[in-house]
């Protein structure tokens, strides 16, 4: 009886120590929309500050709200929230919300999308939405120490037309946007739909990413990759139906920044079981965990991290591989990756 209680006792000291590691494994967070950072209690701040009303009558009735069954009925709710998001400094709160909570989960560096047209269309300048995130992540970087860059992304369910003259704005800022992507509602809307503005994107010298094969086919990632040459592929689950892909995914290094409780939440798979990071991990894809829109999803990176390790069985090995995937995946030149890898090279090795 004393052997089986302290071979518990042993177990459950080995997780507590994973569930650490985690915890405070220096990482980088590379696919999540800042607006998808919102959480209810700001956006009730902000809609009073702003004199917006909501349809919600508290922040428990819209926390209640966050019921998904598939992309469409998140989408509606997060472009509802977003309305109330007026002034430079709605934009500032809410990304430091989100860069402070990011330093809480060790986040080391993050690469932030925003949705300009989400804001555009409702006659809000461009210049006012860019400024208010910018400037939090300059203070940011001195606050809590967080590097941080900018991804534009063009909504899918717009026109390619709409998308060209959101490039056309992003132009006057493009020291402050580090790369273009493509992201929304996926399902009738596919990469090929934007080939000439991401030809454009290109030739303006932006890296390109793309959301792909997390509602919609493998078909689609092939045309994020193959037409509008993207370099780094966002959710990207579906490629398992196609072991081409996952062969070219490999060859070619294009990482995939995988949101496991976006997924879940979102019907995308039954459960956590069926998320196949472990595959991509076996397979030598450059595979990341990431939050996607963490305050309607349940959870910020580390929480990612720690219930897709349980429902995996992932090794700390598996952990480490995947902080380390999140710095190669990165667009931070050679020297700042040297200094990532390295302080997570330090962390795995005083870590006990």
């Amino acid at each position: 009886m004393l052997r089986v209680f302290l071979q518990n006792q042993t177990e459950n000291t080995m997780d507590e120590n994973l569930k650490r590691y985690i915890e405070l494994i220096p990482k980088a967070e590379l696919h999540v929309h800042v607006e998808g950072t919102f959480e209810p209690e700001r956006i009730f701040e902000i809609a009073q500050r702003n004199n917006v009303p909501l349809k919600y009558n508290s922040v428990e009735d819209l926390r209640k709200a966050y019921k998904f069954n598939n992309l469409q009925d998140f989408l509606d709710i997060y472009y509802g929230a977003a309305k109330v998001l007026l002034h430079e400094q709605d934009f500032y709160d809410l990304t430091m919300d989100y860069l402070r909570k990011a330093h809480a989960n060790n986040v080391v560096h993050t690469e932030v999308f925003f949705d300009p047209q989400t804001h555009t269309t409702r006659g809000v300048s461009f210049v006012t939405v860019i400024n208010g995130i910018t400037r939090a992540m300059d203070d940011a970087k001195t606050e809590v120490g967080v590097s941080s860059k900018l991804i534009m992304c063009f909504l899918r369910h717009l026109s390619e037309k709409s998308a060209m003259e959101t490039l056309e704005s992003a132009l006057l800022h493009k020291d402050k946007i580090i790369a273009i992507g493509l992201d929304s509602s996926e399902n009738g809307h596919p990469p090929s739909k934007f080939f000439n503005v991401f030809n454009r994107v290109r030739e303006e010298g932006f890296f390109v990413v793309a959301h792909a094969g997390e509602e919609g086919p493998a078909e689609y990632i092939w045309e994020a990759i193959d037409l509008l040459e993207a370099v780094r592929i966002d959710h990207g689950v579906s490629s398992v139906d196609d072991p081409g892909l996952i062969e070219e995914l490999r060859d070619r290094e294009i990482p995939l920044t995988v949101c496991p409780l976006s997924n879940l939440k979102l019907k995308v798979v039954e459960n956590l079981e069926n998320i196949p990071v472990k595959m991509f991990l076996e397979k030598g894809i450059r595979v990341t965990l990431n939050s996607d829109d963490p305050s309607y999803f349940g959870g910020y990176v580390n929480n990612n991290y720690l219930q897709t390790a349980e429902a995996l069985n992932l090794s700390r090995n598996d952990i480490y591989t995947l902080a380390k995937n999140s710095f190669l995946a990165s667009f931070i030149t050679e020297k700042e990756r040297d200094v990532f890898l390295e302080k997570l090279l330090d962390f795995e090795n005083s870590f006990i």
